[in-house]
């Protein structure tokens, strides 16, 4: 029987590289990125597919109420709580072919190359493709990973709808269909530890010239929705003093945020990712505005802080008009287990490879798994840390070196 070494060495490079193609074509697009909204018929597609490698290797496919897909690889301790690893398919409208993609592909990967160099391992080793990680057809996003942990309920989850009505409910039973066969087991499930290998989506590793991060933690979040109210008027006849003009109170708004959301550091991250203004007529006062935020920062403090000005800061600069601050996400910052990450750090000395260690500017579905048992994750750099765009690239030794670091630290983890 084989040792974790000789999972890292069983790991190949073009099987991965070319597995990862074949998951791209699966809702690519004509400029070379990938479009897989949650819960649509590619989605399902893309599952049906990773089944489809899974049942060929003789690993056992199941998934659970919120739709995650689980590919289990047998330990001698049939119930003993599982290792698991992986991360999502469903990708954003423009996409590329690696954010979340490539997870799910190193862990099938070294589930294979355990079986490849013959390793038995005490507790099974499951792959885990969670539901709608992205967020944007359905809100909130990391939608399995919540109900997987109890962070978020499964009809609240199921109860969410599409800009075109649908409800996830609908969405999932349409995507079930399609694998009507596929057993379907409970909500969640006691877990050993997991590994989530994922590619940067940042600049700090390419320009490091490193191949591999050992991710010590997630930056915190809070997301708001911001509606704006005034009263439609003719543009050409309505004085200044008379108008109630959404956009412009927005304006305001925006200006007064952007403002005390910078800081010498660059540390603090605010976007405004949505900006709709209504009847979006050229020549009518604007009588509605809504839009987005994204706040993230790696501290509770200022996160804190920041987040709990956002309200008082939109009144202040409402004028005329109502305004509504709704909250709609929030997540505090993580700090990755400890004996996790001893194991990625080992893993990765011992096959030679020189890391970095950082932490994730973006949200994953690791940091809602960290909450039912030790977690941790690996980046591999993509170019120019371009991610959430179909140029989202990354090299074919990068990602191997991600799968045989993961291959060894999982096949550890599942003999403790």
């Amino acid at each position: 029987m084989g040792g974790a070494a000789d999972a890292a060495a069983a790991v190949r490079e073009d099987r991965l590289w070319q597995r990862l193609m074949d998951m791209a074509a699966v809702g690519a697009r004509p400029d070379g990125g990938v479009d897989r909204p949650a819960l649509s018929m590619e989605d399902a597609a893309a599952r049906s597919l990773l089944a489809s490698w899974a049942r060929e290797q003789g690993f056992t496919v199941s998934t659970d109420p919120i739709g995650n897909l689980f590919v289990r690889r047998a330990g001698r301790e049939a119930g003993a709580p599982p290792v698991l690893t992986g991360s999502h398919l469903d990708t954003q409208p423009m996409g590329g072919k690696f954010d979340g993609a490539y997870g799910v592909m190193a862990g099938f990967e070294a589930l294979q190359a355990m079986n490849d160099a013959d390793i038995e391992t005490r507790r099974p080793v499951e792959l885990v493709a969670w539901t709608n990680e992205e967020g944007s057809r359905f809100q909130p996003g990391c939608m399995g990973s919540q109900v997987f942990a109890g962070a978020l309920s499964l009809e609240k989850a199921l109860g969410a709808v599409d800009r075109g009505g649908t409800t996830a409910r609908e969405a999932l039973a349409a995507v079930l269909a399609s694998e009507p066969e596929m057993a379907v087991r409970d909500a969640g499930l006691p877990v050993h530890a997991y590994v989530e290998a994922h590619i940067e989506q940042g600049p700090v590793l390419e320009e490091a010239g490193l191949h591999l991060g050992v991710v010590t933690g997630i930056q915190g979040y809070r997301w708001f929705a911001i509606e704006v109210l005034g009263a439609a008027a003719h543009a050409g006849t309505t004085p200044r003093a008379r108008r109630r003009d959404a956009f412009m109170a927005a304006h305001s708004m925006v200006g007064a945020l952007r403002a005390i959301m910078e800081d010498a550091e660059d540390v603090a991250r605010f976007t405004i990712g949505r900006f709709e203004v209504e009847p979006g007529s050229p020549n009518t006062v604007p009588s509605r505005v809504f839009f987005t935020i994204d706040l993230r920062h790696p501290e509770q403090g200022p996160l804190t802080r920041l987040g709990d000005a956002v309200e008082p800061l939109c009144r202040q600069h409402a004028g005329a008009c109502e305004v509504r601050v709704t909250e709609t996400f929030t997540a505090a910052p993580l700090v990755f287990d400890a004996r996790v990450l001893d194991r990625l750090r080992a893993a990765a000395g011992r096959q030679g490879v020189p890391f970095r260690e950082l932490p994730s500017g973006a949200g994953h579905d690791a940091a809602f798994v960290a909450k039912l048992a030790p977690a941790g994750m690996l980046f591999v750099p993509c170019g120019g840390g371009v991610s959430h765009h179909p140029d989202e690239s990354a090299t074919p030794a990068d990602l191997a070196t991600g799968a045989r670091v993961l291959a060894e630290a999982l096949a550890e983890l599942a003999n403790r």
